[in-house]
């Protein structure tokens, strides 16, 4: 197979993998604290004396967008949007995971849990409890979580060490390999849920332009194929 080939099949392949991102985006536009993903192309070239010169594209590398999705009042006491930079830290059996996801819930031994049941954790990396007996939950600004004049916690806001290495787990849960460290200057939102950042304007007119260059690339792998096919006629002629 030529090296123009190779290229081609390689773009097909990038662009099919984009196809499936921008299609899940789509599907997430109405999920609180989605994060809209996108992927990174890049060249591998191989230049070798011994061996002829190869150039593929590669899309790999999934990026993340940390824009701040559009806030939503619900009302709802534990329905908590944070505004600015930052993630809530829940404890998951896999380990400790991120999310932008604010509702919560509380569980059978009164903790405070997202719909999955995964527990919210506090600023020291802890449980929070909130007392069934509770009256006018309130949360302020920084966290701090009151009930009828008793300090009951503080919910923790963090940030990966290095964004670029989220790792996506769960649709809207992610994993920070490199760590993470305590949030600053951001704010949580009580009664108000963060909704998807995903731009469904931007995201149809992507898929629009991912499909034409799948089809042109496809014209061109069938007229290099025609073009190879007459070639090795002519030679066994």
């Amino acid at each position: 197979m030529e090296t123009a080939s190779y290229a081609t099949l390689s773009r097909q392949t990038g662009l099919m993998n984009e196809i499936r991102v921008v299609a899940n985006n789509i599907a997430n536009m109405s999920t609180s604290g989605y994060r809209q993903e996108g992927l990174v192309f890049s060249e591998y070239i191989q230049n070798s004396r011994n061996h002829p010169s190869l150039s593929m594209g590669r899309a790999q590398v999934r990026n993340t967008s940390l824009e701040q999705g559009v806030l939503t009042r619900t009302g709802g006491d534990l329905d908590f949007a944070i505004e600015g930079e930052g993630f809530f830290m829940l404890e998951t059996q896999a380990g400790e995971r991120l999310t932008r996801a604010g509702s919560f819930a509380t569980n059978a031994a009164s903790e405070l849990v997202n719909m999955d049941g995964h527990r919210v954790l506090d600023v020291n990396g802890g449980p929070i409890f909130i007392p069934p007996d509770a009256d006018g939950v309130r949360v302020a600004a920084d966290g701090t979580i009151s009930a009828g004049g008793r300090l009951l916690g503080q919910i923790g806001l963090y940030q990966p060490v290095n964004p670029a290495g989220l790792r996506r787990e769960g649709g809207v849960m992610f994993s920070a390999e490199e760590g993470v460290e305590p949030t600053e200057g951001a704010t949580i939102l009580q009664g108000s849920l963060e909704g998807s950042n995903v731009s469904g304007i931007q995201q149809m007119a992507r898929l629009v332009e991912i499909q034409r260059a799948y089809e042109l690339g496809q014209s061109f792998l069938e007229a290099e194929d025609e073009r190879i096919r007459n070639a090795v006629k002519s030679l066994m002629r």
